[in-house]
């Protein structure tokens, strides 16, 4: 049986980075400010989600935080060096959020504590958010003077619609997880107590499904979200899926498990 991965805590503030059963997960690691994200972390976000992308023993990837809290959004001290380094245009919470995006494996925000502004958009970025009771939720650049990165006002619009992400923008008002999965905010919420058990269930069903239907919905999805995408393209991206579905294994595999009252045993990854 291969030892789980076990990474070392930062010095300072970072993330760990570890490897259990096929899930990868990226912790983020500031205690002492709510895990609130430096320009550091958000490289370290970027470089650890292309990695966790492209190893084969990693099915699924986590993001989530230490110390039971999300994050408390982008470190006040830094901001400017965060989203708007030396040119002014350079955003690292925003090259975070995309390399999240481009993973190509299920990704999950496991979410406890707070979850604010750019905690949120790093969270949004991933397919969904899972997230305790205890978590709290809310998007204020408007007490910062700021306006929130393009990529994070988006996805806010996409999954709120235009009136209620205006309402939460300006506002600025923290909402606790209930309320957010009514809006759109989280995907789902389960009770503070026994939330790690919750977890470890999840991942352990998303590990057992068909790692083709997962990979191929994700792209499917994503693409019919996207404004940009053509819409040949996309007619173009669901007749290949269809054809490779029809030649691949996992679906002679489901069909058989079903039949025999048994659990699929799915074997295609990535590449192959």
């Amino acid at each position: 049986m291969k030892t789980p991965e076990k990474a070392a805590a930062p010095s300072g503030p970072g993330i760990t980075v570890g490897v259990e059963a096929g899930v990868g997960t990226i912790t983020l690691v500031n205690p002492t400010k709510r895990n609130a994200l430096t320009r550091g972390m958000c490289q370290d976000i970027a470089a650890a989600a292309a990695d966790l992308d492209d190893r084969p023993d990693v099915d699924v990837v986590a993001v989530r935080g230490t110390g039971g809290t999300f994050s408390a959004g982008v470190f006040i001290g830094e901001l400017r060096d965060v989203i708007l380094d030396q040119d002014g245009r350079t955003d690292h919470l925003t090259a975070a959020d995309q390399a999240l995006a481009r993973v190509g494996k299920p990704t999950i925000a496991v979410v406890q504590g707070h979850c604010m502004g750019g905690g949120w958009q790093l969270a949004s970025a991933c397919d969904f958010i899972f997230a305790s009771t205890d978590a709290s939720f809310g998007i204020t650049p408007a007490k910062l003077g700021i306006i929130y990165p393009r990529a994070g006002i988006d996805r806010l619009v996409r999954l709120l619609g235009p009136a209620t992400a205006k309402y939460v923008l300006m506002s600025a008002r923290t909402f606790g997880a209930p309320r957010a999965r009514e809006m759109g905010l989280v995907a789902e919420v389960v009770p503070a107590d026994g939330f790690e058990d919750s977890v470890r269930e999840l991942f352990t069903e998303l590990t057992a499904r068909s790692r083709y239907s997962m990979h191929t919905t994700k792209e499917l999805i994503d693409r019919a979200t996207d404004p940009a995408t053509d819409p040949a393209e996309l007619a173009g991206a669901w007749e290949t899926a269809w054809t490779e579905m029809a030649a691949g294994p996992d679906i002679d595999e489901g069909v058989a498990a079903f039949l025999e009252r048994r659990d699929p045993d799915f074997g295609w990854r990535p590449g192959r």
